[in-house]
């Protein structure tokens, strides 16, 4: 099945945080603390899924108090840290929204997310994932983990759905109330 057709069947993103929504990077405050970068065109992309009504979720192996607060702040219900085996959650997720695996779409940068990847309808690698993650993806985004990656897939999947008409028309209406 060709990608695009794969991205028309997406009703729900699911996404890794570590070199996905973020370059990777962890800055250690010296009482221990981590602090991650997010950009905000990645959130912008949440916004976008969002108003074409899919729904998100997050499924990452650390833990972080600053993803919870930037998961709430983005309005993303779906949160589970400190996930090794991420698949079983995967699945998990999908049941209690009544969704099939070729509904979801997955975006990954690690030998950690191979296995949700190969069960998701359209699996997504950033541009600088793991050479066996990037094998394993139907996409393979132009932009690294933590610089628009996650945008780019959202773009591909609304351009895929035909649903760039709607994005402005919600946009139109979101900015025509604040006036």
């Amino acid at each position: 099945m060709r990608n695009r057709a794969r991205a028309r069947r997406i009703k729900m993103i699911l996404m890794d945080v570590d070199g996905t929504l973020t370059d990777g990077t962890l800055a250690v405050l010296p009482d221990g603390e981590e602090i991650k970068a997010y950009n905000v065109k990645d959130g912008l992309g949440v916004l976008l899924a969002q108003l074409i009504d899919l729904k998100l979720g997050i499924i990452t192996g650390k833990r972080s108090q600053g993803l919870v607060r930037r998961a709430e702040r983005l309005k993303i219900a779906e949160l589970h840290q400190g996930v090794i085996d991420k698949k079983p959650v995967f699945d998990d997720i999908l049941k209690r929204h009544g969704l099939a695996p070729e509904e979801a779409a997955y975006i990954g940068d690690d030998i950690g997310d191979l296995e949700v990847m190969a069960a998701a309808g359209l699996a997504a690698a950033v541009a600088d994932a793991h050479k066996l993650v990037k094998k394993q993806a139907h996409y393979v985004c132009k932009l690294a983990g933590g610089r628009g990656a996650f945008r780019e897939l959202v773009d591909f999947i609304i351009d895929a759905q035909g649903k760039s008409d709607l994005i402005s028309a919600r946009f139109k209406c979101i900015f025509d109330r604040k006036i």
